[in-house]
C-alpha cells in the first residue's frame, strides 16, 4: 500500500512540473573534434575520395601515452594524444595527415591487404603533403618500461621471444619460415609459449 501511495505522489509531482528538454551536447563533448574532423574531411575532398570523407571522425584520447595517434580502418576513426598540443600546431596537423594516410591507404586497397607503412601509405602521405614521412615519430612523450610476461620459443632454432602482451593468433618464427619454408608460414616453427 505504501508503494501506491509514493507513485501516485511521484505521478502527480512529475504532471505538475515542466519537462524541460535535456540540453544537447556538443560532438566534441563525446570526446570528438570537430574542427579537426573537418579537416581531415577537407584534405580527402580535395583528393577526390568521398567514399571515406563521410566517414572520417577525429578523436582526442586522453589514456594514449606514447603513442601519437592511431588510426582504426573499420571505424573511419582517426584517435590523436592531447599531449601533441604542447608541441604546436604543426604537430598536430602532422599526425592528423599521417594517421589519415593510414585511413586513406586502406581505402584505395580495397580488400587486397597491404603493410601498414608500405609503399601505399607512402604515397597516401606524399598526396597528403608529407613527402618525407617517418613511420615513427621522435616527439619526447615519457615512455613507460614494462617487463614481458611471456616467453615463446621456435622449436626449429630454439630462440626466445620475450613479450608484454601474448600473441593473439598463431605465429611461426619468421627467420625459420624464411630458411625452410620459402617465407611461409609453416606450423613447425609455430612458437610454442614455455612462461
Amino acid at each position: 500500500m505504501m508503494q501506491l501511495d509514493f507513485l501516485t505522489k511521484l505521478v502527480a509531482r512529475v504532471r505538475r512540473e515542466p519537462m524541460t528538454p535535456a540540453p544537447q551536447a556538443p560532438i566534441v563533448s563525446k570526446g570528438g573534434d570537430v574542427a579537426l574532423t573537418a579537416q581531415a574531411r577537407e584534405l580527402l575532398r580535395e583528393l577526390n575520395c568521398a567514399g571515406l570523407v563521410a566517414r572520417v571522425t577525429v578523436r582526442w584520447n586522453s589514456r594514449m601515452r606514447t603513442t601519437a595517434g592511431l588510426a582504426n580502418y573499420q571505424h573511419s576513426l582517426i584517435t590523436l594524444n592531447p599531449k601533441l598540443a604542447q608541441f604546436g600546431e604543426a604537430e598536430i596537423d602532422k599526425t592528423l595527415r599521417h594517421e589519415l594516410a593510414h585511413l586513406l591507404a586502406h581505402h584505395r586497397a580495397g580488400r587486397r591487404r597491404i603493410a601498414p607503412h608500405g609503399a601505399e601509405w607512402k604515397q597516401a602521405c606524399r598526396d597528403l603533403g608529407l613527402p618525407d614521412e617517418k613511420r615513427c615519430h621522435d616527439l619526447p612523450l615519457p615512455r613507460r618500461k614494462v617487463a614481458p610476461k611471456h616467453i615463446y620459443q621456435c622449436p626449429g632454432c630454439r630462440i626466445d621471444i620475450h613479450r608484454v602482451k601474448p600473441f593473439r593468433r598463431k605465429v611461426a618464427c619468421l627467420a625459420c619460415c624464411r630458411a625452410h619454408s620459402r617465407g611461409r608460414y609453416d606450423d613447425k616453427f609455430r612458437l610454442v609459449k614455455t612462461k
